[in-house]
């Protein structure tokens, strides 16, 4: 078991800022979050672990921190198991800073309910307390907006439940558990599609696998669980028909943009995953004042800052950490990674990595910036212009891409 806490700088500024659960009107319970990423997800057919797939430029279950990030969590349990020690490193070097992250290791694969059990052993009772609230996510649900979860968990505590599920209605919602309602109204217990009757089956409205818990009430749940069903496994959605037969409360919040819980299982759905959050960076940035020519054709990692008054030209890509000064022009067909681009500057279909390109600098067309080239200000580097002698050094490693 490890123990990580990163330092607490602000995340965000006051426009992107989310209603925090702690600031709902008459609740002081603490908020506490549990992120499940130990499945192998063998049908990603890959030896790197399934949630440190990377969409733009960011391992999956780092946007699922981030999205938590935004909340005022006092602790979150990220339960690991196949090759745990990757995914723990990962998390530990690039986890949301301020966030305190515990890791505990799941070692034998007995489904969801054991993994929350397992997670309970990181959240200790003189932590949160019994009043305190747990929120469950998976680890492949990247697109889950932090608005969303703030949601989820103010419905949680003003209706006072011991249980609340974010749903999803689908129009075709096979392979998900449904969400079975009591004659009440009130969600009564959610049924795997394996285990579902014809009219089970039938059911549109599907579990998430995101809830908020309170917490008193979640281990003695867990403890009621069997594994008396088509996968032989713990299933932690058994909690909430445990909960309903003991007469508590159990709430739902459906999701308005089903996209948002989209999981993430083979290379396809990490591609319409990837479309989705690309749209979503890409629409940030125009409505901050950056011209894009075509969207479409605009890559932009997560982690890029794209200053105002900049004009990004078709073919763009943008990786790792870049960095571009306002009125400067990329493109077309231009490729950078971890490269800053000073303000006025313009790069015309090259490659740039790790390098500097100074102020009113100009950069091809048909130029190769190698790793730790800098450029100074005004200078100008491309097949049109011609480049530096070899030897020369004034640009580092600037070559000419016809050569």
């Amino acid at each position: 078991m490890v123990i990580r806490t990163y330092p607490q700088i602000p995340l965000h500024d006051d426009s992107d800022a989310v209603r925090s659960p702690r600031d709902v009107p008459g609740t002081g319970r603490r908020l506490s979050a549990v992120v499940l990423a130990a499945g192998e997800g063998t049908r990603m057919r890959s030896a790197r672990p399934k949630p440190l797939h990377r969409l733009c430029g960011r391992p999956m279950v780092l946007h699922v921190l981030d999205a938590l990030a935004e909340l005022s969590v006092s602790r979150v349990v990220v339960v690991v198991g196949h090759r745990a020690e990757w995914v723990t490193k990962t998390l530990i070097e690039h986890a949301p800073a301020g966030m305190a992250i515990e890791f505990v290791e799941q070692v034998e694969q007995r489904g969801t309910g054991d993994a929350m059990s397992v997670a309970l052993t990181g959240l200790p009772d003189d932590d949160t307390g019994d009043d305190g609230d747990v929120v469950v996510l998976p680890g492949d649900t990247p697109l889950l907006r932090p608005a969303t979860l703030a949601a989820l968990v103010e419905q949680h505590r003003t209706s006072d439940a011991a249980a609340t599920l974010l749903t999803a209605e689908l129009d075709d919602p096979t392979g998900y558990g449904r969400v079975v309602r009591g004659r009440d109204g009130v969600v009564a217990r959610v049924v795997e599609h394996g285990d579902a009757t014809d009219e089970e089956r039938d059911v549109h409205e599907i579990n998430t696998s995101i809830y908020c818990f309170r917490k008193s009430v979640l281990a003695p749940s867990l403890r009621r669980l069997s594994p008396a069903n088509a996968q032989g496994e713990y299933y932690l959605t058994d909690v909430i028909g445990v909960l309903y037969e003991a007469g508590h409360r159990v709430g739902s919040l459906v999701v308005e943009d089903t996209m948002e819980v989209a999981g993430v299982n083979d290379r396809a759905q990490l591609a319409v995953a990837e479309a989705e959050l690309r749209d979503r960076i890409n629409e940030r940035f125009m409505r901050r004042g950056v011209t894009m020519w075509d969207p479409e054709r605009t890559y932009i990692d997560v982690d890029v800052v794209v200053e105002p008054d900049v004009v990004l030209l078709p073919g763009v890509i943008l990786q790792g950490s870049c960095v571009i000064g306002s009125h400067a022009e990329i493109g077309p067909d231009a490729h950078l990674v971890d490269t800053v681009v000073g303000e006025g500057a313009t790069v015309a279909s090259s490659v740039c990595r790790r390098s500097v390109i100074g102020s009113d600098a100009r950069v091809g067309p048909f130029a190769v910036l190698d790793e730790g080239t800098e450029v100074p200000a005004g200078a100008v580097v491309g097949r049109s212009e011609g480049v530096p002698p070899p030897g020369d050094g004034s640009m580092g490693n600037a070559t000419d891409g016809a050569e």
